[in-house]
């Protein structure tokens, strides 16, 4: 993992990535899986350091382009980024692809 000098690793509580390495995690490579589940499992804190760490176009770009984001993370990514939540891919594919009627 090639890290510059002035890029520090991002302190993430470790219960976020309970099911991966976390020593072993390239930030890098791997900036969308990272940016999601911070913003899904992280709390502010979490969030803030996900900030210092990205860019704020990279951080955009993850979160439009997922395929799949809690309702209430995508409400807070929308609030964060400061973009319309119909621009969000994954709303996209929930209209797309309606659940069926609870009875």
């Amino acid at each position: 993992m090639a890290v510059t000098a002035e890029k520090k690793i991002p302190h993430f509580n470790k219960r976020i990535f309970w099911d991966v390495r976390f020593a072993s995690l390239d930030f890098e490579s791997r900036a969308s899986f990272v940016i999601e589940r911070v913003f899904e499992r992280g709390d502010v804190n979490d969030i803030r350091e996900c900030r210092k760490f990205y860019s704020h176009e990279k951080i955009e770009a993850a979160l439009l382009n997922a395929k799949f984001l809690p309702t209430r993370t995508m409400y807070l990514a929308a609030a964060v980024i400061q973009r319309h939540i119909e621009e969000f891919r994954c709303y996209k594919l929930r209209q797309s692809n309606p659940a069926l009627f609870p009875y």
